[in-house]
């Protein structure tokens, strides 16, 4: 439970932060790369924020998320080692990403049990279909 509303917190403040280059993305004028990416970040915020009523339904976007936010971290590392003049830009973007992977790694919702193919197979013969032979299990 306590796992879960931490979850949630981390969710809310990573869709917010995420959220807010909105602002950034309205007022950059001729950087279209970064407009690009600002433009990934506002939408995954929004659907960040989503996925906190039920943040087990939204497994994949949390992994994806952690996944691309460690990414980030590294591909940031390593231009700090080559860019001395956004050193300490990049070294803090480094740190930032890599608390957001990471926490969102650890917080991460359990995969669903096995047997929760059987709602499944309830709900299929309730509408009249045939459940499919590996639901059957």
């Amino acid at each position: 439970m306590i796992r879960e509303r931490l979850l949630k917190l981390v969710l809310v403040i990573v869709g917010m932060f995420f959220l807010s280059n909105f602002y950034w993305l309205a007022t950059l004028r001729g950087e279209e790369t970064l407009q690009m990416m600002l433009s990934i970040y506002v939408t995954l915020g929004v659907f960040l924020l989503l996925a906190v009523r039920n943040p087990s339904a939204h497994r994949s976007l949390i992994a994806f998320t952690a996944w691309s936010s460690l990414a980030h971290a590294a591909v940031m590392a390593v231009q700090s080692r080559y860019d001395p003049g956004e050193r300490m830009h990049l070294l803090i973007g480094t740190i930032l990403f890599g608390v957001i992977g990471g926490a969102l790694f650890a917080l991460a919702p359990a995969e669903a049990a096995p047997d929760s193919d059987r709602h499944a197979v309830d709900d299929r013969q309730r509408l009249g279909a045939e459940p499919s032979p590996s639901a059957s299990r």
